[in-house]
């Protein structure tokens, strides 16, 4: 007898198999009982009938508790009337470990009390929907940059400077120095591409930002993508490409996740349609005034109402191009007519979920960059590694980061951030 998972269960069909699971739920309607199982794979629903088992296992499958771990064997079965589309004839039960007075109980729980329960709170259906889409993100994320030719090099955690300034980094100390939590792995990337050609980093990244917002956490993951001899705009092909990648990928694999979370595949399919929209940060401020926002002029950077209306004037993603510079760290390139701005795009996702890609063309001249490093209030002497990359065979580059959560939210279509990493790190919450 075969032991499987429930996610292969369509591969078994009138098949006896065993199964290890966990009771999510279970209900009984006098002569049947119905126990809503789960391993980790996917949710499906165990039929224990009592005429077709002996009286104890009946009266076993009727006292389960939540979250008591069973092995299971019976006979895999069709069933149309369930998301998963199939069910297992229940024949014999083991328990594995009883579970007592769970505290996530079928009833509706506080967001506060669900996050103080997170390490159980990602039992749930929905959580564990969530969870699977990420998954499939990352997988396809390697997959995506592997067969595009790029080479994999991480990045560390601890550094002694910031690329965007220390005033929203982690400091902590390295034996007589201080050090920082990476708030990016940019700048040792743009030193990988000089070495490798085209590199991706997959990591955490931290930013000690005192927000609240639903768009927001402590600790986050980030793709960070550089390449050697590359333009801004074919970086920006390379970006649009990899996000319909992604959506692609979770269509592709992601069915049962998708259909748990009632995410609608027709739309999520337009985002797979290339190319994105473009608009630059001119029009964009334009686009709010004539629409009623006064509360935006040239120079501020957008808030979340703001890219919300700019995405939703479009039916895709869309980037927004050439930002000023007084708004934008000093290592981009300057634009070559324009004093004021520089070349640079983010990436903004549709249905009000917000920034997902921010990226742009690398300044080259030695001169200029270190000039910005001045501008910035920084220490050259810190980035003299940095300048080195300018000194010694430079050449146009670009790159950008894409943030994994927010992608995560945005295409489970959930309302917080907080729920697409496991155990999130927020304002307020670093336990559990």
């Amino acid at each position: 007898m075969e032991e499987i998972q429930i996610i292969e269960a369509k591969n078994h069909v009138g098949e006896i198999v065993k199964i290890g699971a966990w009771v999510a739920n279970k209900r009984s309607s006098g002569k049947i009982a119905f126990l809503q199982l789960r391993d980790g794979t996917a949710f499906f629903q165990g039929v224990v009938v009592k005429n077709e088992v002996n009286e104890e296992t009946f009266q076993l499958a009727k006292s389960l508790t939540q979250e008591t771990s069973i092995k299971i064997i019976g006979e895999i079965r069709e069933d149309a009337r369930s998301k998963f589309g199939y069910e297992i004839g229940i024949q014999q039960i083991e328990i594995i470990g009883e579970s007592h007075d769970y505290p996530i109980t079928p009833k509706e729980h506080g967001i506060d009390f669900l996050m103080d329960h997170r390490h159980l709170w990602l039992r749930s259906t929905k959580q564990q929907a969530i969870m699977l889409l990420r998954n499939e993100l990352i997988r396809a994320t390697y997959e995506f940059f592997n067969q595009e030719g790029f080479i994999k090099v991480d990045p560390p955690i601890l550094t002694g400077s910031a690329p965007e300034g220390t005033t929203e980094l982690f400091s902590t100390k390295y034996f007589d120095e201080e050090a920082y939590l990476s708030q990016s792995g940019q700048l040792y990337m743009e030193a990988a591409a000089m070495a490798f050609g085209k590199v991706f980093s997959f990591g955490p990244t931290f930013r000690a930002e005192k927000s609240k917002t639903r768009r927001h956490l402590i600790e986050f993951w980030m793709i960070e993508p550089e390449m050697a001899f590359m333009h801004q705009e074919e970086s920006l092909e390379i970006q649009e490409r990899y996000v319909a990648f992604l959506v692609q990928s979770v269509l592709d694999h992601c069915d049962y996740a998708l259909d748990v979370l009632a995410r609608n595949k027709e739309l999520l399919a337009k985002y797979t349609e290339l190319p994105f929209p473009r608009i630059t940060y001119d029009d964009a401020v334009q686009l709010l005034i004539d629409n009623g926002f006064d509360d935006i002029k040239w120079g501020d950077d957008f808030g979340a109402p703001h890219e919300t209306f700019i995405a939703n004037s479009f039916e895709k993603p869309v980037f927004i191009l050439n930002y000023p510079k007084a708004i934008k760290p000093f290592y981009m390139k300057p634009h070559p007519t324009r004093e004021d701005v520089v070349i640079c795009a983010d990436m903004i996702a549709p249905e009000g979920y917000g920034e997902i890609i921010g990226g742009s063309e690398r300044a080259t001249d030695y001169d200029y960059v270190l000039e910005q490093i001045k501008n910035h209030g920084l220490d050259p002497e810190e980035y003299s590694w940095y300048l080195d990359l300018r000194k010694y065979g430079t050449v146009p580059h670009a790159g950008f980061g894409l943030g994994l959560e927010r992608t995560v939210t945005w295409l489970s279509g959930i309302e917080h951030v907080r729920e697409a990493i496991p155990f999130p790190r927020l304002l307020n919450r670093i336990y559990p």
